[in-house]
């Protein structure tokens, strides 16, 4: 991914903050020369039994996904094979009305995470159903409304031989934060406001994030 100087996230922690609150990854890996790239939607967790901090650019975290092994990427995703993860955050359409200058360009602010990793496929089905069972807990405890899987779990054992899961530890990541810092102040601070009064919480959310911009 491009990232122009000015576009970089102000720290790490953005980076990570963009993936836990938007999991749904899409996965993309290259195919034969036949079948093209595979690219799959699915959501993704940092593996909860990773330790430590996150470095810079979040090498050497681990996180886990998983998708239906009837899936052809499935049967592509070799252990060891090379993965990039996309992660899309709050976005939104500037219009140059909001410049009060002329002449100007319309554009779309926008967040997104790029991370590349190394595959570790999970053949084991206990190990398959732990990380089910973790993806279920980080989202229900991030976005859920205090769901309790325990009566689930023999429901989930029936369904874990269709499901796919793996692990993928981080080699690099590149975040891209553009967020109107290429304009003056004052222009920047127009944007924010007019995406803080949309009705669509994507643009709300940019409005927020723009903000905290150094």
């Amino acid at each position: 991914m491009f990232v122009p100087r000015h576009y970089r996230e102000p720290d790490s922690s953005w980076m990570v903050d963009l993936i836990r609150a938007n999991p749904l990854a899409l996965a993309v890996m290259n195919g034969d020369p036949s079948a093209g790239p595979f690219a799959t939607h699915l959501p993704v967790i940092p593996d909860p039994q990773m330790t430590g901090s996150w470095s810079d650019d979040l090498s050497g975290a681990t996180l886990l996904g998983h998708m239906n092994r009837a899936n052809p990427h499935w049967k592509a995703l070799e252990t060891g094979t090379v993965l990039l993860l996309t992660f899309t955050g709050p976005h939104g359409y500037v219009s140059p009305s909001v410049y009060e200058v002329t002449p100007a360009a319309p554009t779309w602010n926008f967040t997104s995470v790029h991370v590349r990793g190394v595959v570790e496929r999970i053949d084991s089905l206990e190990e398959t159903l732990g990380v089910v069972r973790a993806t279920a807990l980080t989202f229900e405890s991030e976005f859920g409304a205090g769901w309790d899987q325990t009566e689930s779990v023999e429901y989930f054992r029936k369904i874990v031989p269709g499901v796919g899961a793996f692990r993928v530890t981080v080699t690099g990541a590149e975040g891209m934060f553009k967020l109107s810092q290429e304009q003056p102040a004052e222009v920047r601070e127009r944007v924010q406001q007019s995406f803080s009064r949309r009705a669509c919480s994507l643009q709300r959310e940019t409005a927020e994030l723009m903000t905290r911009l150094p």
